[in-house]
């Protein structure tokens, strides 16, 4: 009996009508709101532990807890949900980081019953995507959770919210049009009755011009998600406007949506195209990594130099994808869970530390690590985190993104040596705009310091989602298996659809 549970469907669609009982909490319970919306949060993650523990077998490679539902027979559009060690580690991220975010939103009083409700549907959009099978159902569960994004924007950002949405909207939906576009050419191709089924769709050939067209299609939609350099002006705008708890969704959930997408389509689907196109993806990741860094020392802005930050490590999730590799794909999966992490805690920390300066601008921040010495302490281990100390997850994924390259027997030497030196380049140039901000923020000192009464150290709450979001870093920094198990066998199938080309 157990075995026609719908577990998928239920933790994709729990979060959504646990958000239609908000209407029904009493007018005045802001309270009663901020309370319900993490304990709806916990549950959906433990529930989706108990199921991944209990039903998942990390050692099986194919789709596992596939639930299938026809929803429009005429096009074989179906409820289509499955799993395998990708999009497990990439739906435990997102309940990880979902959970983090909510209690880091209650300082918001205005409206709190609309921001809950926007942030459990953008749950649902996430986790959604991330289990679909049906490559319609992927693009509906990516629109579902631009919705919530951009009123989050409009409604609780700051000065130039307006702006700020509005290109966060025409980059992403325009996006969308290039995917739904390519995804609709894959399924009609060939076939009187289309099938959009992830799986059908691998076992279809294409000609090659065809192939390179949907990669482009598909490749444009996930390089504004990603962001890939240029398609990456949206996120500084957006980060900088948008309250720190929705920054933490975006960092730590929203630009995976686009590495996912790159592996699962472009890198599965799209075998021959992708064989064209990967060393322009290591070229153009190597080119991020190196001109967000450049640019992230020139902003005088706290949260929009955490945004260029997040952007430059991003890179090397373009390039472990583009590498083509065991070693490179792994490292790029595992960049992804970890910068979930890493870039998720500094805005955070960015939103706590303006919370109590009404400011975000660096010139100034200053002579604050005495009245408030466990945010300098937390703003300090995470900045380490985010320049690859080692024993921390960024020095793993990093690691292994490098030789990735160097093993991809395809790629000249001087290729090889020209994307080491320009990763070294923007390796080595990380500490620098990162320490700088630390000095900026906790150093020095600034009389109007000492009259400030909002200069309050970290509360038990904020130190509670601080420790709770570095404890998986120190973790995966230190024992890495422990998670790139989950994908290993996945990646090997993936490169084996490849041998059989050469």
């Amino acid at each position: 009996m157990m075995s026609n549970v719908p577990r998928l469907t239920i933790i994709v669609l729990f979060p959504i009508f646990a958000s239609l009982l908000l209407p029904m909490l009493p007018r005045n319970g802001n309270r009663i709101i901020r309370w319900y919306t993490p304990g709806i949060r916990i549950l959906e993650f433990l529930i989706i532990i108990y199921i991944f523990h209990c039903h998942f077998r990390i050692d099986y490679q194919p789709i596992q807890l596939i639930e299938n539902f026809n929803w429009i027979n005429s096009i074989k559009f179906h409820w289509g949900l499955g799993i395998d060690g990708l999009s497990m580690g990439l739906i435990l991220l997102t309940g990880f980081v979902t959970t983090s975010a909510t209690p880091a939103a209650w300082p918001i009083t205005r409206n709190t019953r609309l921001f809950y409700f926007l942030m459990l549907v953008m749950y649902s959009g996430q986790i959604g995507l991330f289990a679909s099978q049906d490559i319609l159902l992927f693009f509906f569960m990516r629109e579902l959770e631009l919705i919530p994004i951009y009123l989050l924007l409009c409604l609780w950002g700051g000065k130039r919210r307006s702006y700020s949405a509005t290109k966060f909207i025409l980059y992403t939906a325009g996006g969308s049009i290039f995917l739904l576009v390519a995804a609709l050419t894959m399924s009609f191709y060939g076939t009187e009755i289309p099938s959009f089924d992830i799986q059908d769709l691998t076992n279809k050939s294409y000609p090659i011009s065809l192939e390179v067209l949907c990669y482009l299609g598909f490749l444009t939609a996930y390089a504004a998600k990603l962001p890939i350099f240029p398609f990456h002006t949206w996120l500084p705008d957006t980060h900088g406007e948008a309250h720190y708890s929705t920054c933490m969704l975006l960092a730590g959930v929203l630009l995976k949506m686009g590495g996912y997408g790159l592996i699962r389509i472009n890198l599965e689907l799209l075998t021959h195209a992708h064989s064209i196109f990967g060393s322009w993806l290591v070229l153009f990741g190597a080119i991020q990594i190196v001109y967000a860094s450049m640019i992230s020392m020139s902003q005088r802005n706290l949260k929009r130099r955490i945004a260029y930050s997040s952007i430059s490590h991003m890179g090397f999730v373009t390039i472990g994808i583009g590498s083509l590799t065991n070693t490179g794909i792994s490292g790029a999966i595992l960049q992804m869970i970890s910068h979930g992490l890493i870039g998720a805690a500094p805005f955070f920390l960015a939103g706590t530390c303006y919370d109590r300066t009404r400011t975000l601008s660096l010139d100034q921040l200053g002579g604050i690590a005495i009245p408030m010495p466990r945010l300098f302490t937390m703003f300090s281990i995470f900045s380490l985190a985010s320049l690859a100390l080692p024993g921390m997850s960024g020095f793993a994924s990093e690691l292994l993104v490098f030789p990735g390259v160097v093993t991809n027997k395809q790629y000249s030497s001087l290729f090889k040596v020209a994307v080491t030196v320009v990763e070294a380049t923007g390796t080595a140039s990380t500490p620098i705009y990162l320490l700088s901000m630390l000095r900026r923020i906790f150093y020095g000192y600034r009389p109007a310091n000492e009259s400030n009464p909002y200069l309050i150290d970290f509360g038990p709450r904020e130190l509670f989602i601080s420790i709770c979001l570095f404890l998986p870093i120190l973790g995966i920094g230190l024992y890495p298996n422990m998670i790139l198990n989950l994908w290993n066998s996945k990646v090997l199938s993936i490169l084996f659809s490849y041998s059989l080309m050469e």
